[in-house]
C-alpha cells in the first residue's frame, strides 16, 4: 500500500550508488540530497529564497537548540518552523543525540533518558525518547529522528556496544510515541538511526535490528566523530548491505565534497553537515576548482568571479578580490556571499550526481570531480 506521508522510488542505480524521489505532502525531495542545516530555524546567513534558489528540497532543525531557544512549544504557537522560518519544503529534525556526545561535560545520561544543563542559562531540560518525539512535532518537522546516544571514536567495543544497544530500546520507545502522537495525513515519517561504531558486527547488528522496527527511512549516525575518512567509509561499505534496499539511507552530520560523492557511490542517499556554511563565515568557498581560501593574498586584486560559468550569484557575480576584501574586512556581506556559494556547490554537486547515477556515468563523474579539485583554479 502507498503512504501518503512518505514515498521513496529509486529510479536509477549505477553500482551501489542511487538516484530517486522521497515524495512527502509538502513536497519532493530528490536524492542524493544534501540538507543544509538550519540549527535554530534559520540557515545562517541567508535568506530561504536563496536556500531554496541553491536547488535544496529539505532543511535541517536542531531538536536541542530549538528546545532551549525559543522552546517548542513557543516555535508552535508561532505556527511551526515551517511557518516562522517562511520555508515551505520537507524539513527534518535531528533528535538531540549528537549534544549528548557534543555537550558530555553538560549532561546526564540514563535508561530513561538525557538531562541538560542548557549552555545558555544553566536551566536544566529532560529529553526522553518520548519528549524528543513530542518537541519534533511541535516544531512540524516532516523527517523526525529517533533519540539515540552518539558516542566520539575512538571508543571500546564495550562502551560502543552499550551506546548502540541503548539506542536500539530508544528506537522501539521513539516508535511508540510517534504513532501515539502522529496521525496518519500529517505528512511526517520517522527514521531510525545505526549505531556501533566502526564496528562492523555491532553495526550489523543495529541495522538488522532496525531494519525489523520496519521504519520508513535509516540514518547511519556516529561517523564523522574523530575517524580517518577510510575507516568511515569502510563502516558505510559494512552496513549498507544490511539496510532495507527500498529505503533511504541518511548519512548524519557528513561531510567534506570528498565525503559525499565517495559515500553516494556506497549507497547513501541523504547528507547534512554545518561545513559549507560554517567555512563561508571563516572566508572559505568550496567550487569546481577545490577550496580557495579568501583570505589569501593572491586573491586581493584578482578580479575574475569564484567561478563565472555558475548559476549561483555569490559565485558568478562577484570578483575574488571583493570577496578577499569582505573576508580580511569582517565585514558580514562576505560570509553571506561565501555561505550562499557553498551551499550552492553542495547543491550543485547533489544534481551533477543525480545526473550522472541517471546515465551511468556515475563512476566517470567521481573522476572527473576530484580532477578539478586537484587541478586548481588558474
Amino acid at each position: 500500500m502507498t503512504n501518503p506521508d512518505f514515498q521513496f522510488t529509486i529510479h536509477t542505480r549505477d553500482g551501489t550508488a542511487r538516484q530517486g524521489t522521497i515524495a512527502m505532502p509538502r513536497g519532493e525531495i530528490r536524492t542524493p540530497a544534501f540538507m543544509p542545516v538550519g540549527t535554530a530555524g534559520t540557515v545562517k546567513g541567508l535568506y530561504m529564497d536563496q536556500v531554496q534558489g541553491t536547488g535544496a528540497d529539505i532543511i535541517l532543525g536542531n531538536t536541542y537548540h530549538l528546545m532551549l531557544r525559543p522552546g517548542a512549544e513557543r516555535v508552535a504557537r508561532l505556527g511551526g518552523l515551517h511557518e516562522m522560518a517562511r520555508w515551505d519544503r520537507p524539513i527534518l529534525t535531528d533528535s538531540g543525540g549528537f549534544q549528548v556526545m557534543s555537550l558530555a561535560a553538560l549532561r546526564k545520561l540514563t535508561e530513561n533518558g538525557v538531562t541538560f544543563q542548557s549552555h545558555i542559562d544553566g536551566s536544566k531540560h529532560e529529553l526522553t525518547p518520548e519528549r524528543s518525539i513530542e518537541i519534533q512535532h511541535l516544531l512540524d518537522s516532516n523527517i523526525i529522528m529517533q533519540l539515540d546516544e552518539c558516542i566520539r571514536l575512538p571508543a571500546s567495543d564495550e562502551e560502543v556496544a552499550r551506546a548502540m544497544r541503548l539506542s536500539l530500546r530508544w528506537a522501539e520507545r521513539s516508535k511508540a510515541a510517534f504513532h501515539a502522537l502522529v496521525k496518519p495525513g500529517e505528512g511526517r515519517a520517522l527514521f531510525g538511526i545505526v549505531q556501533g561504531g566502526t564496528n562492523e558486527t555491532l553495526r550489523r547488528e543495529s541495522a538488522e535490528a532496525l531494519a525489523a522496527l520496519d521504519l520508513p527511512g535509516y540514518a547511519i549516525g556516529g561517523l564523522a566523530v574523530g575517524e580517518p575518512q577510510a575507516e568511515m567509509l569502510a563502516t558505510i561499505e559494512a552496513t549498507e548491505p544490511f539496510l532495507p534496499k527500498e529505503k533511504p539511507r541518511y548519512l548524519m552530520g557528513v561531510g567534506t565534497p570528498d565525503d559525499l560523492i565517495e559515500s553516494i557511490a556506497r549507497g547513501v542517499d541523504m547528507f547534512d553537515c554545518v561545513m559549507p556554511t560554517r567555512a563561508g563565515r571563516h572566508g572559505t568557498a568550496y567550487t569546481r576548482f577545490g577550496k580557495m581560501n579568501l583570505r589569501n593574498a593572491k586573491f586581493a586584486e584578482d578580479t575574475r568571479p569564484l567561478d563565472i560559468a555558475s548559476s549561483c550569484p555569490a559565485t558568478r557575480d562577484y570578483s575574488r578580490g571583493y570577496l578577499h576584501h569582505l573576508t580580511k574586512a569582517d565585514e558580514m556581506l562576505g560570509q553571506m556571499l561565501l555561505t550562499w556559494n557553498n551551499i550552492g556547490y553542495y547543491q550543485f554537486l547533489m544534481a551533477g550526481a543525480r545526473e550522472a547515477i541517471a546515465t551511468g556515468r556515475y563512476a566517470e563523474f567521481v573522476a572527473e570531480t576530484k580532477e578539478g579539485w586537484k587541478r586548481g583554479a588558474d
